[in-house]
C-alpha cells in the first residue's frame, strides 16, 4: 500500500501485526500506578471505542498488558510502517493545501530525529504529547486527508472529535489539550486522566504541531545567554573564556550547548540519559562528552585558559557538577538549569546518586520514595548553587519550575530580611519570592516581550533546503531595512536578530523540517510574512510556508513563573490573555489554533495558546497575515502596558501611531508618595 493510501485508510480494517518493542529508541519511562481496578477497566473501554467489536477481545488483553507494563495505552500495534518525517507537501493526500501542511507539521513532531519518545507520541519535556495513542494519529491524518475548505477538524486532547461544517476563512483545525476543570488540575490528576485516555499534556508546541526541534528554543536561549553575559560584563567584554553551567539535553533543553557556542562561551551541560546524550552528540549540538568529573574539571580549566568556545556534555548528575566545581574552586560565571521540573515525579528530574535505570524503576514502583529522593537532590543542588553565587556566579531560573519545586522541597532558594538564604517558610516575603530571578524577569520580559519581540518561526513545506536559504535571505533583508528607522529602544534587539539570521545556515540548526526561528516584533513578523507570500506568488519559493511561534511569546502564554513573571500588578495569576489570544487569532485568519493547560512549567501552572498559518501566495493569505499577526503580538503588549511595564507602554503607543483603528487603554502611574503610609 502506498504512503497516500495508508494515510487515507485511517485505522486499518484488519488488525496489523504486533510491533516489536524497539529497545534502541528512547522510550518514555513507565508511569506510576494510579488507577483502581474499575478505572483500569474504564481505560480499556475507552481505548476500544476506536475499534470494531470483533477485535475487542484480542485488543482488550493487549491494551491491559500495555497499561500494566507502561502505565498508559499507546496502541503500539497500530504504529505505521512508513518512516516518520515531514515530507514535501505534494506527497500528502488531500483536498486542501492547508490540511496537507498540517500533516507535514504533525509528522515532523513525531520524526525520530525530533521527538523525545517517538513511539509514545511524545515530542519533548517528558510528557508533551501530539496524541495519546496511535489510533488517534491514524484517525486525525485520515480526517485531514478528507478535509475541504468548508470544514474544521476539532481535536480534544489528541482525540479527533470529527470534521464539522465551517467556511473557508475559519481555522482548519481547533486544538485543545488538557483543559481540565480547575479543581482537577493537579499533577496526579494528569496522571489519572491521561491513563484513562481522556486528556493529555500538549506541552507548548508538541500538541499544537509547531515544534521544530531544539532550534525552536536555541535563538531565545542564545539571546538569554548573551544578555546574561552583558549583565555581568564590567567593561563591555563578551563571553570569551566565561563558563556557563546548566543541565538537560532533552527536547528543548538540548538547545543550551548550541546557544552557548553561538554566544561564545564555555558550556557544561549535565545529562543523565545516555541515549539522548548520544543523539545530541551525533547531531552536533554538543562538541564533546565526558563521563569523569576530574576529567571534566581539567577540560574546563584548559578551555578557560585558552578562551576556547566549546560545549561539553557531562554524562551524569548536575548536582555532582555544582558540588565538584565548588570543591575545586572552579569559578562559574553563569548558571541555570533546564531539566523538566514541570514534570518532577515522572522523568523530568533525576535524583543524584541514583543510576538512570534504578531511578526509572523507583519512579514507577515506589513513587513516594522517588519523590523523597528528588526533593533531597533539589535541596543539595540549591545548597551548592548558593555557594557559587556567594562567589559571584549569576544564576537565573530558566522557567522550568526549578526554583518552584526546589522551594516546595524545602530548599534554601529564598532570602530573609537580612539577605541570608532560607526556606520559603522562613522567608517573610512568602513562597513566590525567590532569591534568584527568572530569566523572563531579568532578561526576556523587559528586553523582548514588553517590546513585542518573540519567537516567530516558519517552515518550508517543500522540505527543500534551498527554499529555507531563500527565506533566510528575505528575512535578513527585511530586518535590515526596518532597522534603518527603528527607535534606539529596540536597536539592540534588531542587531541581535540580524546577526542571528546571518549565521543561521553555518550554525546548522535544522533538525527535522526545513524550519527557522527568529525573534521579531509585530512589524517584523508582518513584513517578513508578506515578503514570503510574495516570493511564493512569484515562484521564487516553490511551496507553501507555515508560520507559527513558540507559545513562549509576548501574548500566547499566561505563566506566573515564566512568561508573565515580569508583570507585577497581580494579574500574573490570571489567564485572560492566552484565551483572548486564541479566540482573536481564530477569527483573524489562523489556519489552526490551540489552547493548552500546562506547558513548560507544569500542569495546572500555566495556560498557553498557539497558532499555525499557511501562506500560499494568495491575496487572501496576505490579508490574513496582516490582521492576525498584528493582533497576536499587540494583545500581549497591551496587557503588559496595563501592568505598567514601561517598555510595553512605549511599544503600544508606537503601534497606535501606525494603526489608526487601534485604541488601547493606557495606565496612569501613581507616585509612591501617594500610596506610602496609607495602611
Amino acid at each position: 500500500m502506498t504512503f497516500k493510501k495508508q494515510i487515507q485508510q485511517g485505522i486499518p480494517s484488519e488488525l496489523p501485526e504486533i510491533k516489536l518493542y524497539d529497545s534502541n529508541l528512547n522510550h518514555a519511562p513507565k508511569r506510576k500506578e494510579i488507577l483502581s481496578k474499575a478505572e483500569k477497566e474504564l481505560a480499556i473501554r475507552n481505548a476500544l471505542r476506536y475499534f470494531e467489536e470483533k477485535y475487542h477481545s484480542v485488543l482488550a488483553k493487549e491494551f491491559a498488558e500495555e497499561l500494566n507494563k507502561y502505565g498508559r495505552i499507546y496502541m503500539y500495534r497500530f504504529r505505521p510502517d512508513y518512516k516518520m518525517y515531514a515530507r514535501p507537501i505534494s506527497e500528502y493526500p488531500g483536498k486542501c493545501e492547508q490540511a496537507k501542511a498540517i500533516m507535514h507539521m504533525i509528522q515532523n513532531n513525531l520524526d525520530y530525529a525530533v521527538a523525545q519518545h517517538p513511539h509514545e507520541l511524545i515530542t519533548y519535556g517528558g510528557n508533551g504529547a501530539v496524541f495519546q495513542n496511535w489510533a488517534q494519529y491514524l484517525l486525525c491524518m485520515q480526517y485531514l486527508s478528507e478535509m475541504t475548505e468548508e470544514q474544521t477538524l476539532v481535536m480534544y486532547s489528541g482525540h479527533p472529535m470529527g470534521l464539522f461544517p465551517s467556511h473557508k476563512n475559519a481555522p482548519r483545525v481547533v486544538v485543545t489539550n488538557g483543559m481540565m476543570i480547575p479543581n482537577y488540575s493537579k499533577p496526579d490528576d494528569w496522571e489519572k486522566y491521561n491513563a484513562l485516555g481522556v486528556t493529555q499534556y500538549g506541552q507548548m508546541t508538541a500538541g499544537s504541531y509547531m515544534y521544530i526541534g531544539p532550534q525552536g528554543i536555541v535563538h531565545g536561549t542564545t539571546i538569554t545567554v548573551l544578555n546574561a553575559g552583558r549583565k555581568i560584563s564590567k567593561n563591555g567584554e563578551g563571553l570569551e573564556g566565561k563558563l556557563f553551567v546548566t543541565s538537560g539535553l532533552g527536547g528543548m533543553s538540548g538547545a543550551q550547548p548550541k546557544a552557548g557556542n553561538i554566544a561564545g562561551c564555555i558550556t557544561v551541560c549535565a545529562e543523565v540519559n545516555p541515549k539522548i546524550t548520544e543523539i545530541r552528540l551525533s547531531q552536533g549540538w554538543i562538541d564533546e562528552k565526558i563521563t569523569d568529573l576530574d576529567e571534566l574539571v581539567e577540560r574546563v580549566k584548559k578551555a578557560k585558559a585558552t578562551k576556547e568556545v566549546v560545549s561539553i556534555a557531562y554524562l551524569g548528575n548536575i548536582v555532582e557538577v555544582w558540588e565538584k566545581f565548588d570543591e575545586v574552586d572552579l569559578y562559574i560565571d553563569l548558571g541555570s538549569d533546564q531539566t523538566s521540573l514541570h514534570n518532577p515525579w515522572a522523568g523530568g528530574y533525576y535524583p543524584v546518586e541514583l543510576s538512570f535505570d534504578y531511578a526509572n524503576e523507583l519512579m514507577a514502583n515506589k513513587p513516594k520514595l522517588f519523590k523523597e529522593k528528588v526533593q533531597e537532590s533539589l535541596r543539595r543542588q540549591a545548597a551548592a548553587i548558593n555557594k557559587h553565587t556567594a562567589k559571584g556566579t549569576y544564576f537565573f531560573d530558566y522557567g522550568n519550575a526549578f526554583l518552584l519545586e526546589a522551594s516546595r522541597a524545602g530548599a534554601t532558594v529564598h532570602k530573609n530580611d537580612n539577605g541570608v538564604f532560607c526556606t520559603a517558610r522562613e522567608s517573610k516575603l512568602g513562597g513566590e519570592a525567590f532569591a534568584y530571578p527568572s530569566y523572563v524577569q531579568d532578561i526576556m520580559g523587559p528586553m523582548c516581550f514588553d517590546y513585542g519581540f518573540g519567537p516567530f518561526r516558519w517552515v518550508c513545506t517543500s522540505a527543500n533546503p534551498s527554499d529555507l536559504e531563500k527565506t533566510d535571505a528575505i528575512a535578513c533583508e527585511v530586518l535590515e531595512e526596518i532597522r534603518k528607522n527603528s527607535p534606539k529602544e529596540i536597536q539592540q534587539q534588531m542587531a541581535d536578530n540580524i546577526q542571528w539570521i546571518k549565521g543561521a545556515q553555518e550554525n546548522k540548526l535544522v533538525v527535522g523540517s526545513q524550519a527557522r526561528i527568529l525573534y521579531a516584533d509585530a512589524e517584523g513578523r508582518m513584513k517578513i510574512a508578506e515578503a514570503f507570500n510574495n516570493a511564493i506568488k512569484t515562484g521564487e519559493i516553490s511551496e507553501a510556508i507555515v508560520l507559527g511561534r513558540d507559545h513562549h511569546d509576548v501574548s500566547g502564554t499566561d505563566s506566573p513563573y515564566r512568561e508573565t513573571s515580569n508583570i507585577y500588578d497581580g494579574s500574573q495569576f490570571t489567564a485572560d490573555m492566552a484565551i483572548q489570544n486564541v479566540i482573536g487569532d481564530s477569527f483573524r485568519g489562523a489556519t489552526w489554533v490551540s489552547i493548552h493547560n500546562g506547558g513548560g512549567v507544569g500542569w495546572g501552572e500555566v495556560v498557553n495558546g498557539g497558532f499555525g498559518m499557511v501562506l500560499d501566495g494568495s491575496k487572501e493569505a496576505e490579508k490574513r497575515l496582516k490582521s492576525m499577526l498584528f493582533w497576536d503580538v499587540n494583545n500581549g503588549i497591551s496587557r503588559r502596558n496595563w501592568a505598567r511595564n514601561k517598555g510595553a507602554t512605549f511599544a503600544i503607543k508606537r503601534a497606535m501611531e501606525v494603526e489608526p483603528n487601534l485604541k488601547v487603554t493606557l495606565p496612569n502611574v501613581v507616585d509612591d508618595t501617594v500610596i506610602n503610609n496609607l495602611f
